[in-house]
């Protein structure tokens, strides 16, 4: 029994292979449990620096409000939850992005389930340090038919209060996705032009390096490096879900942190979802949401539930296997001549 943990992080190869050039700014931190990279371009050093401290700052003060299972307004509210009180005074940043999630919840038909707390708990994966488990069928079973969900929730003016004491929010997949939309409010306000805004894998562009587009690479979710680059436009934001993220191996078997809400069990067979969001005013949000229910999904459902959450541009792998929307396909470009001599490659429209 061994534990191993990845951060994913798509590399930003047109800004890597220019960390020399004079007007690139680089500053990196580490910030929601991953790795954040703030590259400004084609400013003057004492002006993107402003900007990148008011951006850091403010991942500060969402990782502090938003944490799921150190002291935060979140903890908070999920203690007030369990007790079957209600939370009063809450920000009205925490009811709008509750609010926003229990819609996307509903759209994904439940597969995105941020109140999934106590299941995601219970795998260990409410710690900085996870350790393998052997996995109680009944134990899983009673978490499973308590059935939490954000529709628990009933929120008037400033309170929320639960239907269900069961309710343990985790918003892990929703919130380096908010910040994303966040920093790209926060470096437009001060006047930055061009910028790429990478939490841990979670990445958005503003404007552009140089004369070309913002490039980043898509992770091999079995290798240490990129199996595809993919220019990305302003306004534009991709995010991926893996199976390689966080997880343990146990008895020879992976469980990954992606938790399907209604078998408790992590996901299995699949390796890792990309998706490529349009700009939008939630982009980063989106980019973080919407690759969990495809995740999730059963394999002949994917297409019908990327349809439903409006998902045009994804790349699904899989052991020997890669499928991609044609919008997709004319996007990326693979970066070893094998990877498509070596995987059957499924294009849908």
């Amino acid at each position: 029994m061994h534990f191993i943990k990845f951060f994913f992080i798509l590399l930003g190869f047109s800004f890597l292979q220019s960390c020399s050039h004079p007007s690139l700014y680089q500053s990196k931190h580490y910030i929601f449990g991953t790795i954040v990279d703030i590259s400004i371009y084609g400013e003057k050093e004492e002006k993107a620096e402003e900007a990148a401290k008011a951006v850091l700052e403010e991942f500060t003060r969402l990782h502090n409000s938003l944490h799921a299972w150190k002291k935060s307004d979140l903890t908070n509210l999920n203690e007030s939850i369990s007790k079957n009180k209600s939370y009063r005074n809450a920000s009205s940043e925490l009811i709008e992005i509750i609010k926003n999630a229990r819609e996307l919840e509903v759209t994904s038909n439940h597969l995105f389930n941020p109140a999934i707390g106590e299941l995601i708990n219970y795998w260990g994966f409410h710690q900085d340090e996870f350790t393998p488990i052997h996995p109680n069928e009944s134990k899983i079973k009673s978490l499973v038919e308590r059935r939490p969900s954000l529709n628990h929730l009933q929120i008037s003016g400033t309170t929320i209060t639960s239907s269900n004491p069961h309710v343990k929010i985790d918003l892990g997949g929703y919130a380096k996705g908010y910040a994303l939309d966040r920093a790209s409010k926060i470096i437009r306000e001060h006047h930055i032009k061009n910028a790429l805004i990478n939490i841990g894998g979670n990445i958005m562009a503003i404007g552009q390096h140089g004369s070309k587009p913002w490039r980043v690479g898509i992770q091999d979710p079995r290798g240490a490096q990129a199996i595809a680059k993919v220019d990305l436009l302003d306004g534009w934001a991709i995010g991926t879900s893996g199976d390689y993220q966080r997880y343990f191996i146990n008895d020879g078997k992976r469980y990954c942190h992606l938790i399907n809400p209604f078998t408790g069990y992590p996901v299995e067979g699949i390796y890792s979802v990309t998706v490529l969001i349009e700009p939008s005013q939630n982009a980063g949000a989106l980019s973080d949401v919407l690759s969990k229910p495809l995740f999730i999904s059963k394999k002949e459902n994917r297409k019908d539930m990327a349809k439903k959450l409006g998902i045009y541009h994804y790349l699904i792998i899989e052991e020997k296997h890669i499928s991609m929307t044609k919008t997709m396909a004319d996007r990326i470009q693979f970066l070893n001549p094998l990877t498509q001599k070596n995987n059957q490659i499924e294009i849908t429209r």
